[in-house]
């Protein structure tokens, strides 16, 4: 019998080219001239193409391909609203929008075949789910119950789209309200809610241990490396850099190379630097870890790296790609010790135009490790750091300002083009030794970061270009065009903002101005929050669609090698072309693509466990403020409530209407607004409110609150 790989060849091709029906496996088998004795064989073949999407199977039994039957294979995204999204895994496709009754048992995450049942003009076609390919969680941590006889469980890590029916001998000893570990066993495709066992009691609600095991078990997240894996990276991290290791290499080591990150970082996989010339240009260089020397292809590190595909960074804890030997130690851009790089160096002229680049491999040996705090205070010429050579202090304040002044440019020029910058508050929580929160802050989005920003972008954007020139098997950083139907809610937020978008393709630029436009006033996070749901998610893809965020042709992930396995995988096809080999990668175009898409669901997996991580110390720090009363800013109107957005800790909670018991609140969807209508009250989108805190359910993860004062801006400009 011919290669499997043949064969799946030869019947995607049989089936696109020549089969002008649907076909049962014999009539395949026999236009295909499938000896009969490997029948058994080829009918493995075909199930497995059904389960992988590739082809398509009938309820007759009969075969085709999805698209014959206007059917396509996707990943399924759920809304607040309880509708979904299928974004297709062929970049460049529509998302098929699929209403709540359509989504059959699928869940947030899931991998399926969508089929389309209408398509409207300037509308996301429309369909059903038809089959589910591959479940993103195969268990769910939640809140055991018991009640009349009944066992239960209320899924949070991750959530699910209903409760989970626990039968009496597959409790495993659970009691009520402990926090438990489900397998889930039947998705309820001919009952109400799926069915499951409790394969783990991890505790009782409220304790950090519980809750930090609750996301790690929850979002099937590996608690440790396996044993072999660990041994490798402490054999690679104790042989040091040897003089062997920098043969063909550029020395940068008396060059002032430092790194700029968050101040509890121990990965450094980035440094800067810059050398100026005489003519007033100078050099800038983006130094990153050269991981992959270290990580082969194949090898046990490289197979758990690729698994994991992200480091995970949880509000307590970091759960890294790589080993720790590899991570914190021989691979971090440490302060005082060699290091092997992958540099990405800019000629740039006084005025801050890049006339040329180059890639080199390079040793580097970090000065400094600055915090972006520390990095900011020298930029506005406040010290920062205790350098007791004056000489040094002056020549890395002049190289941090060079850096920041050709930032900027960079900035503007991207600014020009059509660049989204979103205005996106993020909460920082502050913890005690026994993991309690104790304190919520917004993290503040100094100059620093933007620098290294700017210049990673820069760094990431160079790699791209070459790969799309040079035909190199990358993968890109996609992020397509928001589809009509995601935009409708921010083309109505626009207009009651008196910033109408316009009519027909939605260009980066007009959603840039829109933010723009909201620059400064409490509604500018509001129209970032809305146009970023509108968009659809960035992926990971062998083809290069362009970067419809940054307004960039073509875009890849090549800076952080530690932590992404995308960017290694970058590396190694960047460092063939420097070397000047041909442009081949051990992975076929097919294993490259599929690489892509696990890539990108562990991605949404991370950040799903970065978020919850979040809003789990958050709620338990609402607990504790029960009582309290805040301001802030109502964030979404609905016809049930106001959702509110608390200013200093970053919390949403909910006003019910059902509390607001001054007068009777009519919804208006197009003004976005509750209006009393005795008292003309009227409560909009954007203004600012006083709440009280009144219930805080950790189970639920709501905060509800009561409206005391509002709206307090109520001439707020537009509207």
């Amino acid at each position: 019998m011919p290669t499997e790989l043949s064969d799946r060849e030869r019947i995607l091709a049989y089936l696109a080219q020549r089969a002008d029906r649907p076909l049962g496996p014999r009539e395949i088998a026999r236009e295909l001239r499938i000896p009969q004795e490997d029948y058994r064989k080829f009918r493995r073949l075909l199930r497995d193409m059904e389960q992988k999407g590739e082809v398509f199977r009938q309820r007759k039994g009969r075969y085709g391909l999805p698209a014959r039957f206007e059917a396509l294979n996707g990943r399924l995204q759920i809304t607040r609203s309880g509708d979904g999204f299928v974004v297709p895994d062929e970049a460049g496709e529509e998302d098929v929008y699929v209403p709540g009754r359509n989504l059959a048992t699928g869940q947030a995450g899931d991998r399926v075949v969508v089929r389309i049942d209408r398509r409207r003009p300037g509308r996301n076609p429309e369909g059903r789910i038809v089959r589910i390919l591959d479940r993103s969680a195969t268990q769910t941590v939640g809140t055991f119950h018991r009640k009349k006889g009944l066992s239960f469980v209320v899924p949070q890590e991750p959530p699910l789209t209903s409760e989970v029916l626990i039968p009496s001998d597959r409790a495993g000893g659970a009691e009520d309200g402990q926090v438990v570990l489900v397998e889930i066993e039947d998705w309820g495709a001919k009952g109400p809610s799926p069915i499951g066992r409790v394969t783990r009691i991890l505790g009782r609600p409220g304790d950090p241990d519980v809750e930090v095991l609750s996301i790690l078990f929850g979002h099937q997240l590996p608690l440790e490396f396996p044993s072999a894996v660990e041994r490798e990276a402490e054999k690679v991290a104790r042989r040091g850099v040897r003089p062997e290791d920098l043969e063909g290499r550029e020395d940068f080591r008396e060059l002032l190379v430092y790194t700029i990150d968050p101040a509890d970082a121990k990965d450094h996989d980035d440094a800067v630097s810059v050398h100026e010339f005489e003519d007033g240009s100078f050099e800038a260089g983006v130094h990153i870890a050269d991981v992959s020397y270290y990580v082969k292809h194949g090898s046990l590190i490289d197979r758990e790296g690729a698994e994991r595909a992200t480091s995970v960074y949880l509000v307590d804890r970091v759960v890294p790609m790589l080993p720790e030997a590899l991570s914190n130690q021989i691979c971090s851009l440490v302060p005082n010790e060699d290091r092997l790089v992958v540099s990405v160096l800019f000629h740039v002229d006084p005025s801050g135009e890049v006339l040329s680049h180059r890639i080199v491999r390079g040793v580097v040996r970090s000065a400094h490790k600055l915090s972006y705090e520390a990095a900011q205070s020298l930029l506005d010429g406040h010290g920062g750091i205790d350098l007791r050579d004056s000489s040094d202090a002056a020549t890395l304040v002049r190289s941090l300002q060079l850096l920041s002044g050709f930032a900027q440019r960079l900035r503007a020029r991207r600014s020009t083009a059509g660049a989204i910058d979103f205005a996106m508050p993020e909460a920082k929580v502050e913890l005690d030794e026994e993991g309690e929160p104790i304190a919520i802050h917004r993290r503040e989005r100094l100059e620093a970061h933007r620098v290294i920003e700017d210049l990673m972008i820069l760094a990431n954007e160079t790699v791209a270009q070459i790969g799309e020139t040079e035909g190199l098997p990358i993968l890109y950083r996609n992020h397509e065009h928001p589809s009509e139907d995601r935009l409708e809610g921010l083309r109505a937020l626009a207009r009651l903002f008196g910033h109408p978008l316009p009519t027909g393709e939605i260009r980066p630029r007009d959603i840039a101005d829109l933010v723009e436009s909201q620059h400064g006033t409490r509604r500018e996070f509001l129209v970032s929050a809305v146009a970023l749901r509108s968009m659809k998610q960035a992926r990971y893809s062998s083809r290069n669609v362009g970067h419809f965020g940054l307004a960039s042709d073509a875009y890849a992930h090549f800076t952080s090698p530690i932590r992404r396995y995308p960017d290694l995988l970058d590396h190694r096809a960047i460092v063939r072309w420097v070397a000047g080999k041909p442009a081949t990668s051990r992975l076929s175009p097919d294993e490259l693509e599929a690489v892509a898409r696990h890539c990108s669901e562990r991605e949404r997996r991370a950040d799903a466990a970065e978020r919850d991580s979040i809003e789990v110390k958050t709620i338990r720090y609402m607990e504790r403020h029960l009582g309290d009363e805040f301001e802030g800013t109502i964030s979404g109107v609905t016809g049930f409530g106001l959702f509110v957005l608390l200013d200093d800790v970053l919390t949403e909670g909910l006003v019910r209407v059902s509390s607001l018991v001054d007068d009777y609140y009519v919804y208006d969807a197009d003004t976005f607004s509750l209006t009393g209508r005795r008292s003309r009250r009227r409560l909009r989108l954007g203004d600012k409110v006083k709440v009280q805190v009144v219930r805080v359910d950790p189970e639920s993860r709501e905060v509800d609150l009561d409206l005391l004062e509002g709206p307090l801006d109520p001439g707020r400009e537009g509207g």
